[in-house]
């Protein structure tokens, strides 16, 4: 990917998680939205233009350039140190959790026991782990690809399994915004093949909403939860009830 490229992927990114349209940009520079458009679809933009859309932006230029660097350089995953420092401190795992859902200092300190001085402490620490860099003035870029996860049996999904799946399912799930469906069903291994695909794309799906939900404001942002699970199962009641297996019949070996 060149590096205008880089650069044009990076303010559509940012103009996303801010909120901005592309009739608000088009706005702000004195050109059509259908200009705008044209303009972030063909890639031709002069050096200018790209400096007075990072500006309206918040970013120096050489700020721009860092995150589209660092864009092609994103964490897919931690390794399992680091994830255990993550969940050997509540406030440390609770500041990145908020990071990672593009929260601001200002709205961690506001919801959360947690000083200024103290969520700066564990900004700084989720810098020195990469998953976030600590900008000037204390802005939080995240150095995390799209398609990042918690390593499927390491210690952060230990910690939520241990410590966040009962109070999630213990819950009721009553209000407007809640549902919770169980169903059983006996089926074949191609079935649970074509099952789990189907569960991958939902899970997919779910984190493109997330993606479009990050450009409205937190206050219109609810945290939510959401558990996709699929295994064998009998319930332990009915399992108690099934007869004993017969034994192997033995068979007689001529010596």
């Amino acid at each position: 990917m060149n590096e205008t490229r880089q650069l044009v992927n990076t303010l559509k990114r940012r103009l996303k998680i801010q909120g901005m349209t592309y009739r608000d940009l088009g706005q702000a520079l004195h050109l059509s939205e259908a200009s705008v458009k044209r303009l972030f679809a063909s890639g031709r933009f002069s050096l200018d233009r790209i400096v007075d859309i990072a500006h309206l932006l918040g970013y120096t230029l050489a700020e721009l350039a860092q995150e589209a660097a660092v864009a092609e350089k994103h964490l897919h995953t931690l390794s399992a140190v680091q994830e255990k420092e993550l969940v050997s401190d509540a406030k440390l795992l609770l500041v990145a959790v908020c990071a990672l859902n593009q929260w601001e200092i200002a709205d961690i300190v506001e919801r959360y026991q947690i000083s200024e001085a103290e969520c700066i402490g564990r900004l700084v620490r989720l810098d020195r782990l990469r998953l976030i860099t600590l900008m000037p003035g204390n802005r939080i870029r995240l150095n995390v690809a799209r398609d990042f996860d918690w390593l499927p049996h390491g210690p952060i999904r230990t910690y939520f399994r241990e410590h966040g799946m009962h109070d999630f399912l213990s819950g009721e799930f009553a209000g407007e915004n809640a549902v919770m469906a169980f169903s059983h069903a006996m089926l074949t291994d191609a079935a649970i093949a074509r099952m789990q695909t189907e569960m991958r794309r939902l899970r997919q799906k779910f984190a493109e909403l997330h993606e479009e939900s990050l450009a409205s404001p937190l206050p219109k942002r609810h945290g939510t939860g959401m558990l996709i699970a699929l295994r064998e199962w009998e319930i332990g009641a009915f399992s108690a009830l099934r007869k004993p297996a017969p034994p192997h019949p033995v068979t007689n070996r001529h010596v």
